[in-house]
Protein backbone atom coordinates (compact mmCIF):
# COMPACT_ATOMS: atom_id res chain seq x y z
CA UNK A 1 0.00 0.00 0.00
CA UNK A 2 1.36 3.41 -0.95
CA UNK A 3 2.10 6.12 1.55
CA UNK A 4 -0.53 8.33 -0.07
CA UNK A 5 -3.35 5.81 0.39
CA UNK A 6 -2.22 5.12 3.97
CA UNK A 7 -2.29 8.83 4.72
CA UNK A 8 -5.74 9.19 3.15
CA UNK A 9 -7.13 6.37 5.31
CA UNK A 10 -5.57 7.89 8.40
CA UNK A 11 -7.20 11.23 7.63
CA UNK A 12 -10.60 9.66 7.06
CA UNK A 13 -10.37 7.67 10.29
CA UNK A 14 -9.16 10.55 12.42
CA UNK A 15 -12.04 12.00 14.44
CA UNK A 16 -12.55 15.74 14.19
CA UNK A 17 -11.65 17.78 17.26
CA UNK A 18 -14.22 20.45 16.38
CA UNK A 19 -17.80 20.14 17.59
CA UNK A 20 -20.43 22.71 16.62
CA UNK A 21 -23.54 23.20 18.70
CA UNK A 22 -26.63 25.30 18.12
CA UNK A 23 -27.81 27.78 20.74
CA UNK A 24 -31.26 28.56 19.33
CA UNK A 25 -32.69 25.11 18.64
CA UNK A 26 -36.18 26.08 19.83
CA UNK A 27 -36.36 29.09 17.52
CA UNK A 28 -34.62 27.33 14.62
CA UNK A 29 -36.94 24.33 14.80
CA UNK A 30 -39.95 26.35 13.61
CA UNK A 31 -38.36 27.59 10.34
CA UNK A 32 -37.22 24.04 9.59
CA UNK A 33 -40.79 22.77 9.87
CA UNK A 34 -42.11 25.73 7.89
CA UNK A 35 -39.90 24.81 4.94
CA UNK A 36 -41.83 21.57 4.53
CA UNK A 37 -45.27 23.12 4.74
CA UNK A 38 -47.52 22.53 1.72
CA UNK A 39 -49.89 25.36 2.66
CA UNK A 40 -49.69 27.55 -0.44
CA UNK A 41 -51.47 30.69 -1.45
CA UNK A 42 -50.97 33.43 -3.98
CA UNK A 43 -51.02 36.96 -2.65
CA UNK A 44 -53.31 39.62 -4.08
CA UNK A 45 -50.35 41.29 -5.75
CA UNK A 46 -49.33 38.02 -7.43
CA UNK A 47 -52.89 37.39 -8.68
CA UNK A 48 -53.15 40.88 -10.12
CA UNK A 49 -49.76 40.53 -11.84
CA UNK A 50 -50.45 37.01 -13.18
CA UNK A 51 -51.32 38.14 -16.69
CA UNK A 52 -48.78 39.92 -18.86
CA UNK A 53 -49.26 43.68 -18.92
CA UNK A 54 -46.21 44.62 -20.94
CA UNK A 55 -46.13 46.56 -24.22
CA UNK A 56 -47.25 44.95 -27.44
CA UNK A 57 -44.64 43.02 -29.38
CA UNK A 58 -44.28 41.52 -32.83
CA UNK A 59 -45.89 38.13 -33.29
CA UNK A 60 -47.83 36.37 -30.59
CA UNK A 61 -48.37 38.27 -27.34
CA UNK A 62 -47.32 36.94 -23.97
CA UNK A 63 -50.19 35.62 -21.86
CA UNK A 64 -48.36 35.25 -18.53
CA UNK A 65 -46.13 37.73 -16.75
CA UNK A 66 -42.57 37.06 -15.68
CA UNK A 67 -43.80 36.83 -12.08
CA UNK A 68 -46.18 33.98 -13.00
CA UNK A 69 -43.41 32.09 -14.81
CA UNK A 70 -40.99 32.61 -11.91
CA UNK A 71 -43.63 31.41 -9.42
CA UNK A 72 -44.22 28.19 -11.34
CA UNK A 73 -40.50 27.51 -11.78
CA UNK A 74 -39.89 28.17 -8.08
CA UNK A 75 -42.52 25.59 -7.12
CA UNK A 76 -40.90 23.19 -9.56
CA UNK A 77 -37.53 23.45 -7.81
CA UNK A 78 -38.94 23.27 -4.28
CA UNK A 79 -40.97 20.13 -4.91
CA UNK A 80 -38.61 18.58 -7.50
CA UNK A 81 -41.15 18.38 -10.32
CA UNK A 82 -40.86 17.98 -14.06
CA UNK A 83 -42.34 20.66 -16.33
CA UNK A 84 -45.60 18.81 -17.00
CA UNK A 85 -46.04 17.99 -13.32
CA UNK A 86 -45.39 21.66 -12.53
CA UNK A 87 -48.19 22.64 -14.87
CA UNK A 88 -50.58 20.28 -13.09
CA UNK A 89 -49.41 21.40 -9.66
CA UNK A 90 -50.07 25.09 -10.39
CA UNK A 91 -53.45 24.23 -11.90
CA UNK A 92 -54.46 22.39 -8.73
CA UNK A 93 -53.36 25.27 -6.48
CA UNK A 94 -55.33 27.77 -8.56
CA UNK A 95 -58.39 25.50 -8.46
CA UNK A 96 -58.17 25.03 -4.67
CA UNK A 97 -58.01 28.80 -4.22
CA UNK A 98 -61.01 29.30 -6.52
CA UNK A 99 -59.10 31.66 -8.83
CA UNK A 100 -60.21 32.14 -12.42
CA UNK A 101 -56.66 31.87 -13.74
CA UNK A 102 -54.94 29.40 -16.02
CA UNK A 103 -51.54 27.83 -15.44
CA UNK A 104 -48.72 28.19 -17.98
CA UNK A 105 -48.15 24.98 -19.93
CA UNK A 106 -44.86 23.11 -19.88
CA UNK A 107 -43.64 24.38 -23.25
CA UNK A 108 -44.28 27.98 -22.17
CA UNK A 109 -42.33 27.43 -18.97
CA UNK A 110 -39.38 26.01 -20.87
CA UNK A 111 -39.39 28.80 -23.46
CA UNK A 112 -39.93 31.70 -21.04
CA UNK A 113 -37.31 30.43 -18.57
CA UNK A 114 -34.62 31.55 -20.99
CA UNK A 115 -33.58 35.08 -20.09
CA UNK A 116 -35.97 35.38 -17.14
CA UNK A 117 -34.98 38.12 -14.68
CA UNK A 118 -34.89 36.84 -11.09
CA UNK A 119 -35.17 39.19 -8.12
CA UNK A 120 -32.40 38.48 -5.63
CA UNK A 121 -33.81 38.48 -2.06
CA UNK A 122 -31.16 39.91 0.28
CA UNK A 123 -31.29 42.10 3.34
CA UNK A 124 -30.35 45.71 2.65
CA UNK A 125 -27.14 46.83 4.35
CA UNK A 126 -25.29 50.12 4.06
CA UNK A 127 -22.01 48.79 5.41
CA UNK A 128 -19.26 46.81 3.66
CA UNK A 129 -19.64 43.08 4.13
CA UNK A 130 -17.35 40.10 4.70
CA UNK A 131 -17.67 37.82 1.66
CA UNK A 132 -16.78 34.12 1.68
CA UNK A 133 -16.13 32.70 -1.80
CA UNK A 134 -16.38 29.04 -2.69
CA UNK A 135 -17.22 26.73 -5.59
CA UNK A 136 -18.72 23.31 -6.23
CA UNK A 137 -19.84 21.15 -9.14
CA UNK A 138 -23.33 20.40 -10.44
CA UNK A 139 -24.32 17.61 -12.82
CA UNK A 140 -26.07 18.41 -16.08
CA UNK A 141 -26.69 15.19 -17.96
CA UNK A 142 -24.99 11.92 -18.69
CA UNK A 143 -24.62 8.50 -17.16
CA UNK A 144 -25.21 7.77 -13.50
CA UNK A 145 -22.68 6.47 -11.04
CA UNK A 146 -23.57 2.81 -11.64
CA UNK A 147 -23.04 3.02 -15.41
CA UNK A 148 -19.73 4.84 -15.02
CA UNK A 149 -18.45 2.25 -12.54
CA UNK A 150 -19.53 -0.67 -14.71
CA UNK A 151 -18.79 0.57 -18.24
CA UNK A 152 -16.95 3.88 -17.94
CA UNK A 153 -18.07 7.35 -18.92
CA UNK A 154 -18.82 8.70 -22.38
CA UNK A 155 -18.45 12.09 -24.04
CA UNK A 156 -22.02 13.05 -23.13
CA UNK A 157 -21.18 13.16 -19.44
CA UNK A 158 -20.55 16.74 -18.31
CA UNK A 159 -21.03 19.08 -15.38
CA UNK A 160 -21.10 22.77 -14.47
CA UNK A 161 -19.10 24.69 -11.91
CA UNK A 162 -21.02 26.83 -9.42
CA UNK A 163 -19.15 29.87 -8.10
CA UNK A 164 -20.72 31.62 -5.12
CA UNK A 165 -20.05 34.42 -2.69
CA UNK A 166 -21.83 34.63 0.65
CA UNK A 167 -22.28 37.23 3.33
CA UNK A 168 -20.51 35.85 6.40
CA UNK A 169 -22.70 37.80 8.84
CA UNK A 170 -26.15 36.89 7.49
CA UNK A 171 -25.48 33.60 5.66
CA UNK A 172 -27.06 34.96 2.46
CA UNK A 173 -25.69 34.36 -1.01
CA UNK A 174 -24.92 37.77 -2.52
CA UNK A 175 -23.25 36.63 -5.76
CA UNK A 176 -23.31 33.50 -7.87
CA UNK A 177 -22.09 32.42 -11.29
CA UNK A 178 -22.61 29.20 -13.21
CA UNK A 179 -19.70 28.47 -15.55
CA UNK A 180 -18.28 25.68 -17.65
CA UNK A 181 -16.24 23.11 -15.78
CA UNK A 182 -13.04 24.42 -17.41
CA UNK A 183 -13.38 27.96 -16.02
CA UNK A 184 -10.96 28.84 -13.23
CA UNK A 185 -12.49 29.68 -9.83
CA UNK A 186 -10.42 32.80 -9.29
CA UNK A 187 -11.59 34.45 -12.52
CA UNK A 188 -15.03 35.03 -10.93
CA UNK A 189 -13.83 36.84 -7.77
CA UNK A 190 -13.98 40.29 -9.35
CA UNK A 191 -17.67 39.84 -10.30
CA UNK A 192 -19.02 40.59 -6.81
CA UNK A 193 -21.07 43.79 -7.00
CA UNK A 194 -21.50 44.49 -3.29
CA UNK A 195 -19.32 46.81 -1.22
CA UNK A 196 -16.80 44.34 0.21
CA UNK A 197 -14.62 44.91 3.27
CA UNK A 198 -13.05 41.45 3.63
CA UNK A 199 -12.86 38.45 1.31
CA UNK A 200 -12.20 34.90 2.53
CA UNK A 201 -11.45 31.78 0.58
CA UNK A 202 -9.74 28.42 0.81
CA UNK A 203 -6.38 27.51 -0.68
CA UNK A 204 -7.85 27.33 -4.18
CA UNK A 205 -8.02 31.14 -4.20
CA UNK A 206 -4.41 31.63 -3.08
CA UNK A 207 -3.29 32.84 -6.50
CA UNK A 208 -1.67 36.03 -7.70
CA UNK A 209 -4.55 36.92 -10.05
CA UNK A 210 -6.91 37.05 -7.03
CA UNK A 211 -4.64 39.40 -5.13
CA UNK A 212 -4.12 41.50 -8.26
CA UNK A 213 -7.90 41.88 -8.64
CA UNK A 214 -8.25 42.80 -4.95
CA UNK A 215 -5.29 45.22 -5.12
CA UNK A 216 -7.27 47.39 -7.57
CA UNK A 217 -10.95 46.78 -6.73
CA UNK A 218 -13.83 48.67 -8.42
CA UNK A 219 -14.70 50.26 -5.08
CA UNK A 220 -12.75 53.08 -3.45
CA UNK A 221 -11.53 51.27 -0.33
CA UNK A 222 -9.18 48.32 -0.52
CA UNK A 223 -10.37 44.80 0.28
CA UNK A 224 -8.75 42.82 3.08
CA UNK A 225 -7.94 39.19 2.34
CA UNK A 226 -8.28 36.15 4.62
CA UNK A 227 -7.22 33.43 2.21
CA UNK A 228 -5.68 30.19 3.39
CA UNK A 229 -2.24 29.44 2.01
CA UNK A 230 -1.71 26.59 -0.44
CA UNK A 231 0.76 23.88 0.49
CA UNK A 232 3.08 24.64 -2.45
CA UNK A 233 2.63 28.42 -2.23
CA UNK A 234 5.62 30.58 -3.16
CA UNK A 235 6.24 34.31 -3.33
CA UNK A 236 6.68 35.91 -6.76
CA UNK A 237 8.43 39.15 -5.95
CA UNK A 238 7.86 40.54 -9.45
CA UNK A 239 4.06 40.25 -9.21
CA UNK A 240 1.94 43.31 -8.57
CA UNK A 241 0.01 41.59 -5.76
CA UNK A 242 3.09 40.55 -3.77
CA UNK A 243 2.60 43.36 -1.27
CA UNK A 244 -0.88 42.01 -0.45
CA UNK A 245 -0.01 38.32 -0.51
CA UNK A 246 3.17 38.56 1.55
CA UNK A 247 1.49 39.22 4.95
CA UNK A 248 -0.63 36.07 4.47
CA UNK A 249 2.42 34.01 3.56
CA UNK A 250 4.49 35.44 6.40
CA UNK A 251 1.85 34.80 9.06
CA UNK A 252 1.61 31.17 7.95
CA UNK A 253 5.38 30.67 8.02
CA UNK A 254 5.70 32.12 11.51
CA UNK A 255 3.11 29.66 12.80
CA UNK A 256 4.39 26.77 10.68
CA UNK A 257 0.92 25.76 9.47
CA UNK A 258 -0.41 25.41 5.95
CA UNK A 259 -3.82 26.99 6.61
CA UNK A 260 -3.15 29.58 9.29
CA UNK A 261 -6.33 31.13 10.68
CA UNK A 262 -5.35 34.76 10.24
CA UNK A 263 -7.68 37.61 11.11
CA UNK A 264 -9.43 36.54 14.33
CA UNK A 265 -9.77 32.94 13.14
CA UNK A 266 -12.32 33.84 10.47
CA UNK A 267 -10.74 31.50 7.94
CA UNK A 268 -12.19 28.70 10.10
CA UNK A 269 -15.61 29.68 8.72
CA UNK A 270 -14.57 28.32 5.34
CA UNK A 271 -13.72 24.89 6.73
CA UNK A 272 -16.83 24.40 8.86
CA UNK A 273 -19.65 26.76 7.88
CA UNK A 274 -19.77 27.37 4.15
CA UNK A 275 -19.24 23.80 2.90
CA UNK A 276 -22.52 23.03 4.66
CA UNK A 277 -24.16 25.74 2.55
CA UNK A 278 -23.15 23.86 -0.57
CA UNK A 279 -24.41 20.62 0.92
CA UNK A 280 -27.74 22.21 1.85
CA UNK A 281 -28.12 23.52 -1.72
CA UNK A 282 -27.62 20.03 -3.14
CA UNK A 283 -29.93 18.43 -0.57
CA UNK A 284 -32.82 20.88 -1.03
CA UNK A 285 -32.49 22.03 -4.65
CA UNK A 286 -30.54 19.07 -6.03
CA UNK A 287 -27.05 18.40 -7.35
CA UNK A 288 -28.15 18.27 -11.00
CA UNK A 289 -29.46 20.91 -13.41
CA UNK A 290 -32.64 19.77 -15.13
CA UNK A 291 -32.50 22.31 -17.95
CA UNK A 292 -30.51 21.47 -21.06
CA UNK A 293 -30.02 24.98 -22.46
CA UNK A 294 -27.25 27.17 -21.07
CA UNK A 295 -29.50 30.20 -20.47
CA UNK A 296 -32.11 28.02 -18.77
CA UNK A 297 -29.46 26.53 -16.48
CA UNK A 298 -28.38 30.02 -15.43
CA UNK A 299 -31.95 30.96 -14.48
CA UNK A 300 -32.51 27.65 -12.70
CA UNK A 301 -29.38 28.23 -10.64
CA UNK A 302 -30.43 31.75 -9.61
CA UNK A 303 -33.89 30.50 -8.66
CA UNK A 304 -32.31 27.88 -6.42
CA UNK A 305 -30.22 30.40 -4.50
CA UNK A 306 -33.18 32.78 -4.27
CA UNK A 307 -35.14 29.96 -2.61
CA UNK A 308 -32.35 29.29 -0.11
CA UNK A 309 -32.03 32.98 0.70
CA UNK A 310 -35.74 33.10 1.54
CA UNK A 311 -35.32 30.03 3.73
CA UNK A 312 -32.42 31.76 5.46
CA UNK A 313 -34.68 34.75 6.16
CA UNK A 314 -37.11 32.43 7.96
CA UNK A 315 -34.45 31.50 10.49
CA UNK A 316 -30.82 30.45 10.78
CA UNK A 317 -28.95 28.43 13.40
CA UNK A 318 -26.77 30.27 15.88
CA UNK A 319 -23.86 27.84 16.14
CA UNK A 320 -20.65 27.98 18.09
CA UNK A 321 -17.53 25.83 18.20
CA UNK A 322 -16.89 23.64 21.20
CA UNK A 323 -13.56 21.96 21.63
CA UNK A 324 -13.81 18.18 21.90
CA UNK A 325 -12.68 16.80 25.25
CA UNK A 326 -10.56 13.64 24.95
Amino acid sequence: MSNRSTLSKARRGKPSSRIYRVRNWAAYDQPLKQRGSVTLWFSTEAVQAWSDQGPAQRGAQCVYSDAAIATALTLRLIYDLALRQTEGFVESVLALMGLDLSAPDHSTLSRRQRGLSIQWPTRVTNEPIHVVVDSTGLKVYGEGEWKVRQHGWSVRRTWRKLQLGGNEATGEIVAETLTENSVDNVSQVARIDNEVETLSGDGGYDKHKVFEALADPPQEDSIQTLIARRKEAKINRTAIATRRRWPVMRSCELCGKRAEKVGNNKVDIIDAHWPRRRLRYKQIIGDKRSARGWANQQVENRLGWAILNRMTHLGSPDSYKEEKVN
